[in-house]
């Protein structure tokens, strides 16, 4: 008998997270696309293309897509701050559809960290989605008004998919130590190897 914890239905904690993501891009101003956030490869501006990439990719999973980039390209193009939000709108309604089959959880598919159940799959996704989310508030500096709740799913999910050392073959820096009574953002960026205390320098610096 197989002990492994069923993965709870991650499809309404994508759905919320995505939501709450949507929100928060939705107050990004054109003065703040070049800030830096805690994800060094990118600027506000990157992030939000791979933000929107990245849903248009991992909605073609259920079709038989992989999601990586022969499916849809990484994001390139110059895109006007107020054009973000509706852009984002569109991607995460094209995961929310993709997804929808109950099938699609238990059937197996390819996604860029590797082939398994579809479950498995879309929690990452929630995964992501959480930790890009805490990525762009702390760029904003807007971090204090986020929801616990997606963040302790993805939390619980990046618990089980890594483990806390030994990841030289995973794209995420060694696990940090954060005090006990650490908020749940802050435990899901250490765990990732993010510091978790990163703050974007004030603006002029």
């Amino acid at each position: 008998m197989n002990s492994t914890p069923q993965t709870p239905d991650p499809r309404p904690v994508y759905a919320a997270a995505a939501e709450q993501l949507l929100r928060l891009i939705s107050t990004v101003e054109p003065g703040e696309l070049d800030r830096p956030t805690p994800c060094e490869e990118y600027d506000v501006r990157a992030l939000l293309g791979h933000v929107v990439s990245g849903a248009r990719r991992i909605a073609t999973v259920p079709e038989g897509g992989t999601g990586l980039g022969e499916d849809v390209p990484e994001w390139v193009e110059e895109v006007p701050a107020a054009r973000w939000a509706e852009l984002y709108d569109e991607g995460r309604a094209r995961m929310n559809a993709a997804w929808s089959n109950d099938a699609v959880m238990d059937a197996v598919v390819t996604v860029p960290w590797g082939t398994m159940p579809g479950r498995v799959a879309m929690a990452g996704s929630v995964m992501e989605t959480v930790t890009h989310t805490w990525d762009l508030a702390r760029a904003l500096g807007r971090d204090d008004e986020l929801d616990e709740g997606p963040a302790r799913f993805a939390l619980a999910a990046a618990q089980r998919a890594l483990p806390a050392d030994g990841r030289e073959k995973t794209p995420f820096g060694e696990a940090r130590q954060v005090p006990e009574d650490a908020g749940v953002y802050a435990q899901l960026a250490a765990w990732l190897g993010r510091d978790p205390e990163w703050k974007a320098a004030p603006a002029g610096h």
